[in-house]
């Protein structure tokens, strides 16, 4: 998905933003990880990769007193094991599994001080992804880990991740408005659902592409890949592959 250059936007005034040194055609610039300022210390939203430079960064910036993860992929949430050493702040994330001295995720408020902090249930990209919502009463944005991306399209991780979640997740953000947008890679944007908006109108186009490659021949996910996305750097052809998987699952029960 291309579109106009990418509008400036700045930071919320509760919020930091600290990029792990992870670059790549799938992470983009790096993992962004967000410092969120409530009034009894910082919550930190997904530490990223087992980097130490980092994890120290982001613990050098001030009190930690909770740890959030938007999903468990290992760019947003293998350093956070280490992070809870570093800062002894509890890990809590929709998998339990994942959670370190801290409750299950679920959907609603997560305490913190002095704002007002929503975890929106967003399946798909994989099957324990979240957003989160952080409203200070003048300042709204929407922290969206994998789920919408600030550059490109994401990936619905088949087969944890799935496709007919994944849409009714893009309508839940398109219910929020023209919030701002804090993706888990690249650019912050102005419009949450806008850009959410445009995701919806996107898969529908790739499900149109998938039908009519499936129609002409193509046989296996591989095969719908070298025909749908022949304009894309063959490097991401895996990834494709697994949202070719997830549309075809999809097509099967739904069409």
């Amino acid at each position: 998905m291309t579109g106009a250059a990418e509008p400036e936007v700045r930071l919320p005034g509760w919020c930091r933003l600290v990029r792990a040194d992870n670059p790549s055609p799938m992470t983009l610039e790096g993992t962004n990880t967000y410092l969120i300022e409530a009034e009894d210390g910082l919550v930190v939203v997904d530490p990223g990769p087992l980097h130490e430079t980092h994890l120290q960064r982001v613990a050098g910036a001030g009190t930690v007193v909770l740890t959030l993860l938007t999903h468990g992929h290992p760019d947003h949430a293998e350093g956070a094991a280490r992070f809870h050493e570093i800062t002894g702040a509890p890990v809590v994330a929709h998998d339990s599994a994942r959670c370190i001295g801290g409750p299950t995720l679920v959907e609603g408020p997560v305490p913190a001080r002095g704002l007002r902090v929503e975890t929106l249930d967003t399946p798909g990209h994989t099957s324990d992804s979240v957003c989160f919502v952080v409203d200070d009463g003048s300042e709204r944005a929407v922290l969206t880990g994998d789920t919408v991306l600030g550059r490109g399209t994401t990936v619905v991780a088949h087969p944890d991740g799935a496709l007919a979640p994944y849409l009714d997740s893009l309508r839940r953000i398109v219910d929020l408005g023209a919030v701002t947008l804090l993706p888990g890679h690249g650019p912050l944007r102005p419009d949450a659902a806008g850009l959410a908006a445009e995701y919806l109108t996107h898969r529908q186009e790739r499900l149109d592409q998938v039908r009519r490659a499936r129609d002409a021949g193509a046989t296996t996910a591989a095969d719908v890949v070298r025909v749908v996305y022949a304009d894309v750097d063959p490097v991401l052809w895996p990834a494709a592959e697994l949202s070719v998987r997830a549309q075809l699952d999809y097509l099967d029960a739904f069409a």
